[in-house]
């Protein structure tokens, strides 16, 4: 069974360098590309059940737009540079969620971009970043 790589992938310039990174290695080592995006949802929230049900069709609105504007204009231009490449959509915490496709597709390596920035919100709740590499069973890889 080929290897695969997961990238976490946000069209942010972060992530396109990560996703430059993980389609070289692929092609060197022979190896397939996963790349996932991540939308996060906060599972802590008290609403009423109409909210609810608005909550799941804004939810159902924001795949279907990540899918069209994210995920489908990548994969196109990947396709044609010969490495075999599947699309992981999710919601949930991004650290979680990237370590978890990769259990699931069985992947050897998760790729993410580093956005650099260290605010606030970041040195009190942990980066993305961070959080994979202490979490993640497989190597992180975390492209500057």
């Amino acid at each position: 069974m080929p290897e695969k790589i997961v990238v976490g992938y946000d069209g942010s310039e972060g992530s396109k360098r990560a996703l430059e990174f993980a389609m070289e290695r692929a092609k060197a080592q022979g190896a397939g590309v996963v790349v996932a995006h991540v939308l996060e949802w906060s599972p802590y929230s008290f609403l009423t059940k109409e909210e609810l049900e608005e909550r799941h069709v804004r939810r159902k609105e924001e795949l279907t737009r990540a899918e069209e504007h994210v995920l489908s204009p990548v994969v196109g231009k990947l396709q044609k540079g010969g490495v075999n490449v599947e699309t992981a959509l999710r919601y949930g915490n991004v650290a979680d969620t990237l370590s978890l496709i990769a259990k699931e597709t069985g992947s050897t390596q998760v790729v993410i971009g580093r956005t650099g920035e260290s605010g606030l919100s970041s040195r009190i709740f942990g980066s993305v970043a961070g959080s994979l590499a202490q979490s993640c069973t497989v190597p992180v890889t975390i492209v500057p």
